[in-house]
């Protein structure tokens, strides 16, 4: 008996696959029509899609966009045959939505603001970009606010020469006296040059070298500028003051954990209205005779402290959920504290945190639309001046459905950027 072999010695050609297991109709296999329920449940959802949008397409497709009052718009729809919305309103105070009361010839100052503030966060968000990039993005918040407000150059400058002043001193006083009094120093002498020479310093050097633009008083700031404003720097400032606050809370030391849990309870406990009334009428109260003490600069206190405490308890639960081996392999490589924690223990914890993290960003982004019950014009405030108007005293759905469409692009751009971020620093075994 004889047994035959056989050996293929070339490969088989590749085949396409099935038609019904690829693109279009292979998904909505796999992912609508799975089963006899889910076909259903596709099915009555679909339903639902198309009855929802016939209804409101008629209506947001509306020809009311050169409409000058409420009054030829329900004219223009009249003619049109169908009920639709009243646009014309979006489109006559659209400026005013995004540039508030800003004088119109200085427009240019906030667009060319808002695209250096995209040109800084860049490096930022996404590494691959060219590090030396950094640089702008530490230059950045020293121009931001000269550009808005505007006045002399030297103002920002100065500001900045604070900065460098407790840089230096942490650098070069820390062999001579020690790492606690060179940080303290590094903390006292930017206040002490910021209170006292920071004011007097800037006009003299404006005296011999006048550098200076238009000045801008911030009861000019509204709209979408004056939330985004508020929004960046508060979002900004308290990402590093609530790393600061819990890891005071874990402190070993009796008065500073003490100082971390009291601000953190506090603020936690109060609403943040009544810290922006608190900012808006209380703190003249509190101030030397005389003293003019930007309201848009104490509403952005107030916010920061706000959302720094709710930022420490993220990052505390952060720092919970490390295993305890980290602490110790830290001790093991000889790590001090600050050490371990810059390079091994809060990059692991931030990296736990940041669904949290962007959620506190959200959640003060819109809470931004609080400053509105204080007298500033943020775009829930702009809308209440713009229905007075009795051209359009009526309109509802269109303003605040148009507020509210602005709102979700940027809170739904800051949770994709999240939901990126947690794809790029997955580690764990997959």
């Amino acid at each position: 008996m004889t047994e035959t072999h056989f050996v293929r010695t070339q490969m088989i050609e590749e085949q396409e696959p099935p038609g019904a297991t690829t693109g279009a109709v292979g998904w909505m296999r796999e992912n609508l029509f799975s089963s006899p329920l889910n076909a259903i449940l596709s099915l009555l959802s679909l339903a639902f899609i198309y009855w929802l949008l016939a209804q409101a397409l008629p209506w947001l497709i509306s020809p009311t966009w050169q409409a000058n009052s409420l009054t030829e718009c329900r004219e223009i729809i009249a003619e049109a045959g169908y009920g639709g919305a009243c646009w014309g309103l979006i489109r006559e105070r659209f400026l005013q939505f995004i540039f508030g009361f800003y004088p119109p010839h200085l427009y240019w100052r906030v667009v060319l603001d808002f695209a250096l503030l995209a040109v800084a966060l860049a490096p930022i968000l996404f590494t691959g970009l060219p590090r030396k990039m950094l640089y702008f993005s530490a230059v950045y918040p020293f121009l931001m606010p000269w550009l808005l407000w505007g006045g002399t150059i030297w103002t920002p400058v100065m500001a900045a020469v604070g900065f460098v002043i407790g840089y230096l001193a942490q650098r070069f006083l820390k062999p001579v006296v020690g790492d606690l009094a060179a940080t303290i120093l590094a903390f006292v002498l930017p206040v002490v040059w910021w209170i006292f020479l920071a004011g007097p310093v800037p006009n003299a050097f404006a005296s011999i070298l006048p550098l200076a633009i238009e000045t801008v008083e911030s009861r000019a700031f509204g709209g979408y500028m004056l939330s985004i404003t508020i929004g960046v720097v508060a979002i900004a400032l308290s990402l590093p003051i609530g790393i600061l606050l819990a890891l005071g809370r874990q402190s070993d030391l009796l008065i500073v954990r003490s100082l971390s849990v009291g601000f953190i309870e506090f603020i936690r406990g109060v609403p943040l209205i009544t810290l922006l009334f608190v900012a808006s009428t209380l703190l003249n109260i509190f101030m030397p005779p005389g003293t003019d003490f930007d309201i848009i600069l104490r509403v952005i206190i107030m916010v920061t402290l706000f959302a720094s405490a709710y930022m420490a308890e993220v990052i505390r639960g952060g720092l919970a959920a490390l295993p305890r081996g980290q602490y110790e392999a830290a001790d093991a490589l000889g790590l001090d504290f600050w050490m371990a924690q810059r390079l091994i223990i809060m990059p692991q914890a931030l990296k736990i945190s940041i669904p949290g993290i962007v959620s506190t960003f959200i959640g003060v982004f819109k809470d931004t639309t609080l400053v509105s019950i204080i007298g500033l014009l943020d775009p829930l405030g702009l809308s209440r001046a713009i229905l007075a108007d009795s051209n359009w005293n009526g309109i509802v759905w269109e303003i605040y459905g148009f507020i509210a469409v602005m709102f979700f692009i940027f809170c739904f751009s800051m949770s994709r950027y999240s939901m990126y971020l947690e794809r790029k620093l997955r580690t764990e075994h997959r």
